[in-house]
């Protein structure tokens, strides 16, 4: 078959280890960098913005989610709703505030989506909780005007699930001229969770093939419909070459099925601050999302 089924099991395990990969730190203290820099940065996103924090979206103990109000929120806003990584196991919308200054300052309201990580959350669950937190916004925020997603890692694969979702399931019918979601930004994700059946990671998820093929955006890319929203996938120039491969390969299948998609390659970044870069203005990730949201 080639490509990652060709890898030994400890090059399989390095692919799929981003911490492996950063020029800027090892792989002991990157992580906790990492923690470190998105905890200081929404802890000022907290003190400078009017929020609201631990908004339930549903009943369960993790499905809550913060806002992050625009500094004019008197008529109508778009919102960017956040899903952090940690590859589906670490993690939470707490330190996911960080990217909301820019944001926020420019009118647009920052939404850092909860959810069950594992293994107290499967791989279903944590699809399902994201699809219900935006159908949630669209009937509790009238004054929303464009719901767009931006998802990091772990995050950029659930947001991927998102652009397939049956929203009559939800008691949802999105209005054709704003669709839901408007736009996604997917930053350095993964699109196919086969190759993760085979790593660490899926230690504390514990998925089955059937499982991982559920619930991989590259196995359910359908043909855009009118409405479809813009896509921008993501990748860092030091992501993996796995990494690399899963977004270019992803990328390529939606513009295959007719969607509007870019693939933006960033130089001279890490998977961990390819994101962390969101709390600067002058970050070019910052300024195409605003770009994104301006034109609609």
């Amino acid at each position: 078959m080639g490509g990652w089924r060709d890898m030994s099991a400890e090059a399989l395990e390095d692919q799929y280890s981003p911490s492996r990969w950063s020029p800027r730190l090892d792989r002991d203290t990157i992580i906790d960098a990492h923690l470190a820099v998105t905890a200081a940065g929404t802890e000022r996103a907290r003190a400078s913005a009017q929020t609201s924090l631990h908004v339930p979206y549903g009943k369960g103990d993790g499905e809550k989610l913060d806002i992050y109000f625009p500094t004019d929120h008197s008529g109508t806003f778009p919102v960017l709703v956040y899903i952090h990584g940690g590859y589906w196991q670490c993690l939470s919308k707490d330190e996911s505030g960080f990217a909301a200054p820019p944001l926020v300052s420019q009118g647009v309201a920052v939404v850092a989506v909860g959810y069950d990580t594992a293994p107290r959350g499967h791989m279903d669950t944590m699809v399902l909780q994201v699809r219900r937190s935006l159908a949630f916004l669209v009937e509790q925020y009238p004054e929303i005007r464009g719901i767009y997603l931006c998802g990091h890692s772990a995050g950029a694969h659930l947001a991927a699930m998102v652009l397939f979702t049956d929203w009559t399931e939800f008691h949802v019918v999105p209005d054709i001229k704003v669709p839901l979601p408007s736009g996604a930004v997917l930053v350095s994700g993964v699109y196919d969770l086969e190759p993760i059946l085979h790593t660490y990671v899926n230690d504390a998820l514990n998925m089955s093939r059937e499982v991982a093929q559920r619930n991989s955006p590259m196995r359910h890319v359908a043909p855009a419909v009118p409405a479809a929203c813009e896509v921008l996938v993501v990748v860092a120039q030091h992501d993996s070459p796995e990494f690399r491969r899963q977004s270019q390969e992803y990328s390529q299948a939606l513009r295959a099925a007719g969607w509007s998609v870019s693939l933006l390659d960033l130089a001279s970044v890490d998977h961990f601050d390819v994101i962390e870069k969101l709390s600067e203005n002058s970050y070019i990730l910052t300024q195409v999302i605003l770009n994104m949201i301006s034109r609609a």
